[in-house]
This record gives structure tokens, C-alpha cells and sequence, in this order.
């Protein structure tokens, strides 16, 4: 090869690289993580925070903050918050597994908790330095997964319904049969998460979300492949389509579901007759951090009501933190009854169950 070819690969290769270092900048995605978040500092707080030596790393899903609070929680600790979002817990735990020093602070759900307690990744809390873990309200306080709190901080919790539009169905939906009948055939909206499917699809032939036996597991697995020809899957797109009045029935989270309601008033939420997930995500602290005391003062300063309160009304999901409640009235879908949170279970983790999972999951989607 000759030196001009030479030189003209080397430039053109330059080029390459340049051009894929911007598109993942311009993403806001690293190579090697989460998304990485904007959280929409003023200008002159930006060159501030550029300034601050310590940085906090905070991993959390999608559209479940009101990042202004992070930008005030660095003003007054003097510390650079490196945000990052998860779509799936699936997602933010093999992102961890591969880079297991890179987050301090994590906000998964229930059964990822579970699981991250279990296989001991995870740092216990020091209650003395998070002292407004008194404010969590008592029947969110002591999750099932971790009845002393000696590892997670109770954040967000809400249920596992059904979101339908009230103009599209002949009677108020009450039960997941509605999300297989074939009269909503196109019109059937999946959020497109595997233990939630599997879940609702459990509840509603009688059996425990959290199931193991291969036969039930079976019958759920035969429900959703013959579903599959009337639904669509997706994510925070489905929610949209119901505000749009594109959807009839969707399986959906109460938050999301509560975002929907208030831009389209012919929505209703339900949780099934069968039962539904009652989860309770929180804030853990992985086991390696270097940043102990600062993720503390983080998860601390996140329980203080009126931030609990900006974070409720950024998300729709309901805090755990009971001082705020009371900005947001006698909502019902904040707010279930204890007879309805009495018909819930919550997701947990078990190593030869999500092998299972993901074998019946597989042959679903």
C-alpha cells in the first residue's frame, strides 16, 4: 500500500471517529452506560457545578424525577450530580454488572432490589445520616424484600392496572380479561416489560405473580403469544397513544397512568379484580461506592416533603413520603384503598424463577 492511500484511510478513519464521538454525544449516551441525562441547570449554575470536586453518580429510569430538585440539592451540597436513566431494570442491571464502579446511588423497582440485596451488591443504609426516612409513610416503609430497610429507602410506589378509555367500552373494565378480548383486537396496548406481562397474565388465570411452576407459567405463555396478533407493545409511547384516544385497554403503571388521565378525561384506571403489583421502588447505594456519605445526604435530602411533593407532581407517581400527600387531594389513583392494596402483591426475585421468566419471555416476544 502507498503512503497516499495510507494517509487518505488514516483521515478518513479520523473522520469516523469524529463523527461517532458526536452522534453518542449528541444521544447524551455513553459507550459504556446509561443515558446520560441533562438535568437542566440555569447557565450560571453550570459553570458553578463544573467547579464542585465531587461528583455523585445517580442511576435512575426514565421520566421519574423532577430534575430541578437534583440542581438544588447541588447548589446547597456543593456537588456535581452525574444523572443517568435506565429504560429497564433489566437494562440498568446489566449496565451494572459491566460497570461496577461507575454509580453510586440506584432507584430500581421491587424485584431488581430484590435481587441486587441477595447476590450483595449493595451497601447497607446508616439511618443515623438518612433521618428522614421517619417521614416514609408505614405501609410503604418495610418492603417486603426488605422489612428492616437495611438497604433501600422507600422512593416512589404505585400499582399495576389497566388504563382504558372510558368512550371505547360498553361497561367500566374490571378484570386483565379485558386485555386479551378479542373485540379490542388492534386496540390493546402491552407495556413491554417481561415481568409485568407475565405478572398481569398470572393474576388473571389465579395464580401468584411470582410464580415458579412450569405449568402456570405455560398457560401465561400460551395467553400472550395468542395475544400477540391483537396487541401492540411499547413503552411510554402507549401511554401517548391512549391520551391520543388511539388505544382502547392498556397494561400501564399508575403514574403513567395518571399523566394520561389528566390530558384526556375519558380515561380511567382500574386494578383488576384478580389483584394486581403493589411495588415500592426506593434508592439503594452500591456496596463499592467511594461517595457513602454524599449518596446518604442524597437519598436524605430526596425524603424531604416539599422536594417528595415537586417529584409527585413532575412524575404522577406517588411518594412514599406521607407529608406530601396531601397536596394531591383524595386521588384514587395515587391513592388506592387498602381493600384494593389488599388484592396486590409485590414482585421478588428468584434465581431459578427468572430463568424461567426469561425462557416463557423469549418465546413471547
Amino acid at each position: 500500500m502507498n503512503s497516499k492511500k495510507k494517509e487518505n484511510i488514516v483521515a478518513i478513519s479520523i473522520v469516523i471517529v469524529i463523527l461517532l464521538g458526536t452522534l453518542f454525544t449528541l444521544a447524551g449516551c455513553t459507550l459504556d452506560g446509561g443515558k446520560k441525562s441533562n438535568i437542566n441547570a440555569d447557565s450560571q449554575h453550570e459553570k458553578e457545578r463544573q467547579k464542585y470536586k465531587q461528583v455523585l453518580n445517580v442511576y435512575n429510569a426514565a421520566e421519574y424525577i423532577d430534575t430541578s430538585t437534583i440542581v438544588d440539592f447541588e447548589k446547597e451540597y456543593k456537588v456535581r450530580v452525574e444523572y443517568y436513566e435506565f429504560e429497564s431494570n433489566e437494562d440498568m442491571y446489566n449496565d451494572v454488572n459491566k460497570n461496577p464502579n461507575k454509580y453510586d446511588v440506584l432507584v430500581p423497582s421491587d424485584y431488581m432490589i430484590d435481587r441486587l440485596i441477595k447476590e450483595d451488591k449493595l451497601a447497607k443504609i446508616d439511618k443515623s445520616k438518612v433521618t428522614n426516612i421517619d417521614k416514609v409513610a408505614k405501609e410503604y416503609l418495610a418492603p417486603e424484600y426488605d422489612k428492616n430497610n437495611d438497604y433501600v429507602v422507600p422512593y416512589m410506589t404505585g400499582t399495576l392496572g389497566i388504563l382504558y378509555n372510558t368512550k371505547k367500552v360498553l361497561a367500566p373494565i374490571d378484570s386483565w380479561s379485558a386485555l386479551f378480548d378479542s373485540k379490542y383486537k388492534g386496540k390493546i396496548l402491552m407495556w413491554d416489560s417481561q415481568r409485568d406481562c407475565l405478572g398481569a397474565t398470572l393474576k388473571m388465570l389465579g395464580y401468584s405473580m411470582n410464580s415458579t411452576n412450569s405449568n402456570e407459567l405455560n398457560q401465561a405463555q400460551s395467553k400472550l403469544i395468542a395475544q400477540k396478533a391483537m396487541a401492540q407493545y411499547g413503552e411510554e409511547q402507549i401511554r401517548d397513544m391512549m391520551i391520543a384516544g388511539e388505544g382502547t385497554v392498556a397494561l400501564m403503571y399508575s403514574g403513567e397512568a395518571k399523566q394520561a388521565i389528566n390530558q384526556n378525561g375519558n380515561l380511567a384506571y382500574v386494578i383488576p379484580k384478580e389483584g394486581g403489583n403493589k411495588w415500592v421502588d426506593g434508592f439503594v447505594i452500591m456496596k463499592n461506592t467511594k461517595n457513602m456519605e454524599m449518596a446518604q445526604n442524597f437519598i436524605n435530602f430526596m425524603c424531604r416533603p416539599n422536594i417528595a411533593v415537586r417529584n409527585m407532581t413532575k412524575t404522577g407517581y406517588t411518594s412514599s413520603i406521607s407529608g406530601a400527600w396531601s397536596e394531591f387531594g383524595n386521588d384514587k389513583v395515587m391513592f388506592p384503598s387498602a381493600e384494593e392494596l389488599s388484592r396486590c402483591e409485590a414482585f421478588l426475585y428468584d434465581k431459578n424463577g427468572a430463568q424461567l421468566y426469561n425462557q416463557v419471555w423469549s418465546k413471547i416476544r
